[in-house]
């Protein structure tokens, strides 16, 4: 569910942006609230994507399937999904999804419960979630049961995603 290939679903990004839109129209959002909403939720999650690459480049842990082929089964490979070609730490997904949360949180209360939508297209139905950290939380695991990452990488990115939403909800918008 939380894959988002480029090409086939919205990229990761776009994803929680689906979500955003979503809640924006069913509250019948103002364009002034609306584009303020969209432009915090989308400076956090493209700062969130620029400050995890430069850590994961920084640090180069490899990834799960790489220690397995190197030194207990060189012709393992994840059952899931494909293994991206770059460094584990941190998850990409944590870190983004993170910072999105957060943003949202801010945005529409912490407890906000709501009906993801995005891949309805596809024949996958509506998911619901108790809050926007509830579906940040399923986002970074999926990338652990995907056996793409390892834990630390999920645990690690969600700090970085949440610092560099807090830095953008602090930014001051005119009015």
């Amino acid at each position: 569910y939380w894959a988002d290939d480029a090409g086939k679903t919205p990229t990761p990004a776009g994803h929680w942006a689906y979500i955003a839109n979503d809640i924006l129209k069913a509250r019948k959002a103002s364009l002034a609230s609306a584009a303020e909403s969209f432009a915090r939720l989308n400076l956090a999650m493209s700062d969130a994507f620029v400050a995890g690459w430069y850590t994961k480049y920084t640090l180069n842990v490899l990834r799960p399937v790489t220690y397995v082929q190197l030194g207990i089964d060189s012709n393992w490979t994840p059952s899931l999904m494909p293994t991206p070609p770059f460094p584990d730490y941190p998850s990409g997904h944590s870190v983004q999804s993170a910072a999105a949360s957060k943003v949202l949180e801010q945005l529409f209360g912490a407890d906000t419960a709501f009906t993801d939508n995005t891949h309805n297209d596809r024949g996958w139905g509506p998911r619901s979630f108790k809050s926007f950290k509830a579906a940040a939380e399923e986002a970074a695991v999926s990338r652990l049961y995907a056996g793409i990452h390892y834990r630390f990488a999920i645990e690690g990115g969600k700090p970085q995603g949440r610092c560099v939403a807090d830095k953008v909800l602090a930014l001051k918008f005119k009015p």
